[in-house]
């Protein structure tokens, strides 16, 4: 520019001095967005808490007056202001999402104590964690940390840190050298995605030239330098700089923006276009990306009857969407009629569940009694994903709630709802045709079969199912019913009575399913040369069988890698920086992350100079996001933290727009060279 204004062509300068001005407003802007990431994960505090101060008096205070010891009240729906180590309550339950992952409320136990200081986030059942909230029951706490010392603030201070304090030498003058030679990298412009990097090299380069052309130019006049000597050698120097290249690379990249926006992909920085073609590996996340996020029935396994499955579902609300198979034969309601295993069955996870699945039209309406509405119809629901999920298995069948309610007379006399503490519910139903009475009774395998009246053999034999069915990565219940003797239907009210002495109906396993085109999205990575890795908040056996089931476990896996493919969060977290190097190759999935297990594996492929792109949706992944060379938030189900940190965000929130990004990253990248 200086140049241009001394040899006074002016226009040439105002080119440049206006394309500077661009990029100055442009990085402000972009900073600028960045820091707002700080302000979205203030705004989740918790304004007002409950607490017992002053001999016992309850007061209603600020949450950031709190300090460890105060004594704090959590009720349903109440935001918890700090975390706490809870020590009372009746049914507490939390939603951790922002700081798991995990979509499931976390059942909390207060009256236990815990042994092992090292447990994942969503293992510490007896805390309760600053900004979840409380979705069922109430508990009161002591407070243990505030402010940045909770684990919202170690997420705040992850993102704040622009590299992990153990990434930083105990000796004053590395850190000196290390400082000095990154502040040189980054002045040159020799730090950042792959594109910029070339153009600075290319910059530096063509300045190389210029100053070479100049010199031959003054030598050839033998160092004297006249006036028209010195315009010419500047002329000369000038030439070969391409004033045009940041236009075409703006209106490229520009071009690249409006096609990522068709494919589901919005970019909040321009770098990140082409820096997304140059990817090797991508971390991904589970829930909600490479599955729906949406709780359904999988599978059924009934004695003397047969195991059902159910797959090809994309709409979890749906019960004609997807199909019941029973071996390779196609199962429908003819089955229901010809079986009363397979009806009782139906029963249990129908009439045994609170929720409510619906189709919602011009005037909203029973899903029983619409099943000849349109397909085009909207499915609804209420409730408890569990039981959602259950409720629809049975109206996959004509088997809902209200069907059954209306068709086989039944009344109901009483329900014993489902308590963490004893992880069951049971449902005492009329039938006023019969007059007999039954006991409907579901809930987890340790606690239900102890309550059957069959012999130890026969237990063994359906908890040998239930480690089958949970190795499959599915959440197994156990169902079980009796049919009250006319001395047992005084005692309906005594929860202990009703729920033993049953008999056994069979077992349900639930799960998150894979996207449809997940498996195809991630053997086109795997074809392109890109590694595909799960980090995931959700336990080692359901990650793992996602996993073989989108293909990011593949059959023919080196035996060398078996044994670090599969890892979790805690074996991990305890490696050093050379154990990790010297792995053959980094796992494939990783269960139970925290935030620091996600920036510890992508500084992992730093120093493997890997070009790692990160997807997340929570709180917990924001640091993980924008430590990434790449970070990609989910723009349906993802919080405002997430996407302030991301580069770019999925407005489908799918595995396989990512696949998209990469192919037309790669194309513009391509473009450009030419």
């Amino acid at each position: 520019m200086a140049l241009s204004y001394g040899i006074k062509d002016f226009i040439e300068g105002g080119v440049i001095n206006a394309v500077i001005v661009l990029n100055v407003v442009i990085g402000f802007v972009q900073d600028y967005r960045a820091e707002k990431t700080m302000e979205s994960l203030l705004d989740l505090s918790a304004p007002t808490a409950t607490v017992i101060r002053n001999h016992g008096r309850i007061e209603t205070v600020k949450a950031d007056t709190l300090v460890v010891g105060d004594i704090v009240q959590l009720a349903a729906g109440r935001v918890v202001p700090a975390d706490l180590r809870l020590f009372d309550g009746i049914n507490v339950e939390t939603d951790e999402a922002l700081l798991t992952g995990e979509s499931l409320p976390v059942a909390k136990s207060p009256f236990i104590t815990l042994s092992n200081p090292d447990l994942p986030v969503g293992d510490r059942i007896n805390m309760a964690y600053s900004s979840s909230t409380v979705t069922k029951g109430r508990g009161t706490g002591i407070v243990v940390s505030t402010g940045m010392r909770t684990e919202l603030g170690r997420i705040a201070t992850l993102l704040r840190n622009k590299e992990g304090a153990h990434m930083r030498s105990s000796n004053i003058f590395s850190r000196a050298l290390t400082t000095f030679w990154k502040g040189t990298k980054s002045i040159l412009g020799l730090t950042g995605a792959p594109l910029q990097v070339k153009l600075s090299k290319f910059a530096l380069i063509l300045f190389a030239l210029a100053v070479l052309l100049a010199i031959i130019v003054f030598s050839a006049s033998k160092f004297n330098v006249s006036n028209e000597v010195l315009i010419y050698g500047i002329c000369v120097a000038v030439a070969i700089i391409p004033e045009s290249l940041i236009a075409v690379l703006t209106i490229t990249l520009a071009a690249g923006t409006k096609a990522m926006v068709k494919g589901h992909v919005l970019v909040r920085k321009m770098e990140a276009l082409e820096a997304v073609g140059g990817v090797t590996n991508i971390c991904s996340d589970k829930t909600g990306t490479l599955t729906q996020g949406k709780m359904i029935a999988r599978k059924m396994w009934i004695p003397e009857f047969g195991t059902l499955t159910v797959s090809g579902t994309n709409n979890h609300l749906d019960p004609t969407n997807g199909v019941v198979m029973m071996a390779d034969t196609r199962a429908d309601f003819d089955l229901v009629k010809t079986s009363p295993e397979l009806m009782r069955f139906l029963k249990n996870i129908a009439l045994c569940n609170a929720s409510t699945v619906y189709q919602r039209q011009d005037n909203t309406q029973s899903s029983q009694q619409t099943s000849h509405v349109p397909n085009n119809s909207t499915w609804a629901a209420t409730g408890d994903p569990t039981e959602i999920s259950l409720q629809v298995l049975a109206m996959r069948f004509h088997s809902g709630k209200d069907s059954l309610l209306l068709n086989e007379n039944l009344s109901l006399l009483a329900e014993h709802q489902f308590d963490s503490t004893v992880k069951k519910m049971s449902v005492i139903y009329e039938d006023q045709r019969s007059q007999t009475v039954e006991v409907f009774l579901k809930g987890a395998g340790e606690v239900v079969l102890p309550s059957l009246a069959i012999s130890d053999q026969e237990k063994d034999q359906i908890n040998l199912r239930i480690q089958e069915m949970a190795g499959q990565g599915l959440r197994v219940l156990c169902l079980a019913y009796k049919i009250l003797s006319d001395e047992e239907k005084p005692f309906i009210s005594k929860r202990e009575s009703m729920e033993a002495g049953l008999h056994f109906i069979g077992l349900v396993g639930l799960y998150d399913p894979p996207r449809l085109e997940t498996f195809d999205a991630v053997k086109k990575c795997q074809i392109a040369g890109i590694k595909v890795h799960m980090l995931t908040g959700d336990h080692i056996s359901t990650a793992t069988a996602i996993a073989r089931e989108v293909g990011i476990l593949r059959p023919d896996l080196p035996s060398s890698q078996v044994s670090t493919s599969i890892m979790s969060a805690g074996q991990f977290d305890k490696l050093s920086n050379a154990e990790i190097y010297e792995m053959e190759a980094l796992p494939l999935v990783i269960a139970r992350c925290s935030p620091s297990t996600k920036v510890q594996m992508l500084e992992a492929l730093h120093r493997r100079k890997a070009f790692g792109v990160m997807t997340g949706d929570g709180v917990n992944d924001s640091p993980a996001l924008k430590r990434a060379h790449v970070g990609i938030a989910m723009g349906l189900n993802g919080s405002d933290v997430a996407k302030d940190a991301a580069d770019m965000v999925l407005t489908d929130d799918n595995f396989a727009s990512i696949v998209n990004a990469v192919e037309e990253g790669r194309r513009l990248f391509d473009n450009i060279q030419k």
